[in-house]
């Protein structure tokens, strides 16, 4: 009867198992690191020595190869933890809140990256280091939201508490990815408007399109070892806190 009712599992019920997710893990991040640094290489090779200067921005233009990849992965990182947080409060998924956790550190490296490249970027175009503008002031409050977040988790010993108010706050938090998105079309800012994702097709040029997109390609896989290595990580620490919590529990009983 075990047997079929393991059988009956759909994948993602089978994954729900911490030993079956990890020991899956183990299996890909071999392939996703050579995945990775293949992508890196190819990606940093046609940003650098293939990519032309552009007309108007000059070699500064190359900045994009890892600002642009970088905001996209850091605003994907919160759709894996408003999704992981659905998860957790809708499903009970028992690895939905260590997904979330994992990746709230990895989403605010990478906005943290968008944030600073794009500030080298725009004191040459912009003339300065910063402008309280309506996309960079949203990518902001997606970085404090990460901090917040992180801290919370830090703050609540309880993972299980922490993991319940957390994804509470991270469902209420999605609303800023959409203003991300669209605050070019809904606020005067001095970002251009989006050049790739259209309706109409990408306005810029193929020579461009393609390393970008490579490099795209490069932070999405860095982003899936880290956030399995992170998830494996967290999962090994509450092993540990279990374990410690059983052992204290034991000896008081024995002390008794």
């Amino acid at each position: 009867m075990a047997n079929v009712s393991t059988a009956s599992q759909s994948p993602i019920q089978s994954l729900a198992n911490p030993t079956r997710f990890v020991a899956l893990a183990d299996r890909l991040l071999p392939w996703l690191i050579a995945l990775t640094v293949a992508l890196f290489a190819v990606g940093l090779y046609l940003s650098f020595f293939e990519a032309p200067a552009d007309y108007q921005q000059g070699q500064t233009v190359r900045i994009m190869f890892v600002h642009v990849p970088a905001a996209w992965i850091g605003m994907f990182a919160y759709v894996v933890m408003a999704s992981a947080a659905l998860g957790n409060l809708v499903w009970k998924h028992p690895l939905a809140d260590v997904a979330a956790k994992a990746a709230a550190p990895i989403g605010a490296v990478f906005t943290l990256i968008c944030l600073v490249t794009g500030s080298l970027w725009g004191r040459p175009m912009w003339g300065a280091w910063w402008v309280w503008d309506a996309r960079l002031t949203s990518m902001l409050v997606l970085f404090l939201m990460y901090l917040g977040l992180i801290a919370l988790w830090h703050t609540i010993e309880d993972p299980i508490r922490a993991g319940r108010i957390a994804s509470v706050l991270i469902l209420v938090g999605v609303i800023n990815i959409p203003i991300i998105k669209f605050s070019v079309d809904w606020w005067y800012t001095l970002h251009q408007p989006a050049s790739v994702f259209r309706f109409d097709g990408p306005t810029i040029h193929v020579t461009m399109l393609i390393p970008l997109l490579v490099m795209a390609a490069a932070f999405m896989a860095l982003f899936a070892v880290l956030h399995l290595l992170s998830m494996k990580n967290e999962i090994l620490r509450r092993r540990i806190r279990a374990i410690g919590m059983r052992a204290a529990y034991e000896g008081r009983r024995g002390g008794a």
